[in-house]
């Protein structure tokens, strides 16, 4: 596995597999990888003949007070993981190379509808930030199929509206949520969790299993009131609920009771650590 940083001859390496008429994949990341970035890893294998992945912490998608700053980078160790996951190439930006003109100059998108409530409202310009760098590595990867995570529902939804609003020719792929042995979902966030905290943390997916089931199997429909009963649950365990809502999941608007298809998404502080999560309820026949 090859690894660049600049834009030039990343291109001009992918080129040469083009010219070949090789499928190319895109693999998306902010680095410190674990168990569910390398089973993209191996998505994007199944959907393609060249795999590249990035690894670029965005600053543009981060808050003034969120922590861009101890957000882990491990490049080596991320390198080794690539390699022995099948990956071809890695394209490892700087800050300066992404954003040549300085951030405050850089041109942004804005996804309307479903990049407005859940982590849209609860971190302002957080998707604009995140539009902005993945419709950049689409023109400079140009690639086939670009491969995302489940867990991150809402930010899947965002790209796949700008794919299509913007009828940019790649076909994105997604894998639901990898997951530890005891629910929890896995985040490169996690490491920020201390011994007791990382204990307490499977009860956010253990909230959403029973939500579901609520809905599914008791007929429940008073999605309000079971969503205030799980944030009292959740903070009897000392999780800070940023939100928990049903919605509608393909717009992600608030959840009507004639709705099929439902997503129950959560964002929780445990300590310092933001956690999400997500479970995805389909009604009827």
């Amino acid at each position: 596995m090859k690894t660049i940083s600049q834009i030039a001859p990343l291109r001009s390496a992918l080129a040469t597999r083009r010219k070949a008429a090789k499928r190319i994949a895109l693999v998306p990341t902010m680095g410190n990888l674990h168990a569910g970035h390398l089973a993209l890893i191996e998505l994007a294998r199944r959907h393609a003949d060249f795999v590249v992945a990035s690894i670029f912490v965005n600053p543009l998608q981060f808050g003034a007070n969120e922590d861009l700053d101890r957000y882990p980078r491990t490049l080596a160790a991320d390198e080794q993981k690539l390699q022995g996951a099948g990956c071809d190439l890695l394209f490892a930006p700087t800050v300066a190379e992404m954003y040549p003109q300085g951030m405050q100059s850089q041109t942004r998108l804005c996804v309307g509808g479903v990049a407005q409530r859940l982590c849209g409202a609860a971190r302002p310009g957080h998707f604009e930030g995140v539009a902005t760098v993945v419709c950049k590595l689409f023109n400079i990867v140009q690639p086939d199929v670009a491969a995302f995570g489940r867990k991150d529902y809402q930010q899947l939804r965002v790209i796949e509206t700008l794919v299509e609003d913007l009828n940019l020719p790649l076909r994105i792929i997604s894998l639901p949520t990898v997951r530890d042995l005891d629910g929890l979902a896995l985040s490169s966030r996690n490491g920020g969790l201390t011994d007791e905290q990382r204990k307490t943390a499977p009860v956010l997916w253990q909230s959403l299993q029973q939500m579901a089931k609520a809905i599914t199997e008791d007929g429940e429909r008073d999605y309000p009131t079971l969503c205030a009963s799980h944030k009292a649950h959740l903070a009897q365990h000392g999780l800070r609920v940023d939100y928990l809502e049903i919605c509608a999941a393909d717009s992600l608007q608030a959840a009507r009771t004639d709705d099929q298809k439902l997503l129950i998404a959560v964002a929780a502080f445990l300590g310092n650590v933001r956690l999400i999560d997500n479970i995805e309820v389909m009604l009827g026949s």
